[in-house]
């Protein structure tokens, strides 16, 4: 690191007011006349880490000729209300968290919940059990315990409760929280094993279902509010560590015949259901089964999807397009491998800044990376599955290390608050990507994302108004108009 965060974000603002959507909605036109373009960047072989870096001014530019680069952005044409971005709060982070002196403990929360000095994180998942990104592999019921009346959650105590508590608490008193199993029970499982894939013994629906249940009340008495849940981690995913199969059919069913009614009779109407929770690739497979069927998508709230088969950026707006009732939400992602000489690399930023910048695009609410903070391996993960975060911390040392792909995400949950609305920003040049949004103060941030070694100079254009700027090679930009 460069700078430390506190020198890096200095004379940042933040711009954190909710908006509510409706879905392309019109309004009246806007007027940039007598508006300011606040100019945030985080570039390659710079300085800059989400810096405040130019103030601009609109001047009148009626219709652009082809040889000017332009943004053009339209806050009349409304879509997606944004429900937040954040990270995972896993086993991992928190064992890490609870390893390191409490200067850098109280230096990681400010920097991810924090919206003066830190990026604002508002949306949080966490595991139900145990997942690759814990230290072993853990249950909250003894074996064959099908009336669940072992369920403790003991193990969690030690570092996730308290963890997410604190993170809860720096962010103002409210995360918006949803929970995921990587797998049920060995005992419920047709292989006998949480780990390397298996699938749920139909006997056994009830009890899982129930298992649900029982964890939300669990952590809900212990203060940890939970907003929604998915019905299982990459369902198609045989892996060596926990992971459970379901085929889109018997999500289908687990979700219309048992976790729908089992929350609903248990007073848990309004927790959130998120489907699939799994690659972009078989999207629209997966979910046109779930809610082609009325039964079971009346449960459901929306889909879960990750980035592991990267760019089928598509396969996220056709879903969209045919189950526009529907939200959609990105749940995790992480850059994989993790090999600590190659931390620096510029391209760990651009793979988040490339996804958020399409995903919203394409209608997504909310946008969740993998954990927020691993150790100094990448870790710790009980099947040697080390991979990257935003925040690395040396548990020996206690020195932190940011990733480039803390500040990429910092220019969207810094400045894009819950509530805003996604708005029409649309480039003529294919090395300027770009997406938008309206808070409920009415001040537009629009973000531009440069992958090229280009310097590309281009005009922010609204309704006739100009205001003129540069794009850095290799850069992310944050430009908030107010």
């Amino acid at each position: 690191m460069k700078k430390t965060l506190s020198l890096i974000l200095l004379g940042a603002c933040p711009f954190l007011l909710n908006a509510q959507s409706t879905v392309h909605k019109t309004v009246k036109p806007y007027a940039a006349t007598g508006k300011s373009v606040a100019v945030y960047t985080t570039a390659q072989n710079t300085d800059y880490r989400i810096t405040r870096t130019a103030t601009l001014a609109f001047k009148p530019l009626a219709q652009p000729v082809e040889t000017q680069a332009c943004i053009f952005v339209d806050p009349a044409k409304t879509f997606q209300s944004v429900l937040g971005i954040g990270g995972a709060l896993t086993d991992a982070s928190a064992e890490t968290f609870y390893k390191l002196p409490a200067d850098k403990q109280k230096e990681i929360l400010n920097a991810y919940y924090n919206t003066e000095t830190g990026i604002g994180y508002t949306l949080a998942r966490t595991n139900i059990q145990s997942c690759d990104f814990s230290s072993d592999t853990y249950s909250y019921v003894a074996d064959n315990d099908v009336a669940l009346k072992t369920f403790n959650i003991d193990h969690d105590r030690k570092y996730r409760i308290p963890f997410i508590k604190s993170a809860i608490t720096a962010a103002g008193g409210k995360l918006t929280l949803f929970a995921t199993p990587w797998s049920p029970p060995a005992w419920m499982k047709t292989n006998n094993d949480m780990l390397h894939g298996g699938k749920l013994k139909p006997e056994f629906d009830q009890a899982w279902a129930n298992f649900y249940v029982k964890f939300i009340k669990a952590y809900e008495k212990e203060g940890i509010p939970v907003w929604g849940l998915s019905t299982q981690n990459e369902p198609m995913a045989n892996q060596k560590w926990e992971s459970c199969i379901y085929t889109a059919e018997d999500e289908r069913d687990f979700i219309k015949n048992y976790l729908g009614p089992t929350l609903h009779k248990s007073g848990m109407a309004d927790k959130k259901v998120i489907a699939w929770d799994h690659n972009r690739d078989l999207m629209y497979q997966r979910l046109s089964t779930i809610y082609e069927d009325p039964e079971a998508a009346k449960y459901v709230w929306g889909a879960g999807f990750h980035w592991y088969v990267r760019d089928v950026f598509d396969n996220v707006k056709r879903v969209n397009e045919a189950f526009p009732d529907k939200n959609l939400m990105f749940t995790e992602g992480c850059s994989e491998r993790f090999d600590l000489s190659r931390i620096e690399d510029w391209k760990w930023g651009e793979v988040y800044g490339k996804s958020m910048v399409n995903d919203f695009n394409n209608g997504i609410v909310g946008w969740t990376d993998w954990n927020i903070l691993l150790d100094e391996q990448g870790g710790p993960n009980h099947v040697g599955n080390f991979c990257y975060a935003p925040i690395h911390a040396n548990i020996q040392t206690g020195k932190l290390t940011y990733m480039n792909s803390y500040y990429y995400i910092g220019h969207f949950s810094k400045f894009v608050r819950p509530g805003a609305k996604r708005i029409i920003s649309s480039s003529n040049r294919d090395q300027l990507l770009t997406t938008a949004f309206v808070n409920k103060d009415n001040k537009l941030v629009v973000i531009v994302l440069n992958l090229t070694e280009e310097t590309l100079p281009y005009y922010l254009w609204i309704k006739g108004e100009a205001a003129s700027t540069t794009s850095l090679p290799h850069s992310i930009t944050t430009l908030i108009v107010q």
